[in-house]
């Protein structure tokens, strides 16, 4: 039960990932690709640890992994509300 809800995770993460994708190539924002990248590498994650049985799931490197990806989502959210310099006249 356990390895399903785990793939269905992965699959909805690594869905969302083209979704944003998409949605990068049309508008060129890169709020769309850190957005996509994080759940990329959360889809990635997921299925890696589910196939690799040996890693204990309280290993420092899992941890690591998903402060990159929650890091990816806070760096967009920082960037896209960072005051732009005023254009000079």
């Amino acid at each position: 039960m356990n390895d399903i809800l785990v793939g269905a995770i992965a699959m909805a993460s690594l869905v969302i990932s083209m979704v944003f994708t998409r949605y990068w190539r049309n508008t060129g924002d890169r709020f769309f690709l850190y957005f996509a990248l994080s759940f990329g590498i959360e889809g990635a994650h997921r299925i890696y640890s589910s196939v690799a049985q040996s890693m204990n799931e309280e290993s420092a490197l899992h941890y690591l992994i998903r402060l990159v990806a929650y890091g990816l989502i806070l760096w967009a959210i920082f960037e896209k509300n960072w005051p732009r310099g005023k254009a000079k006249r």
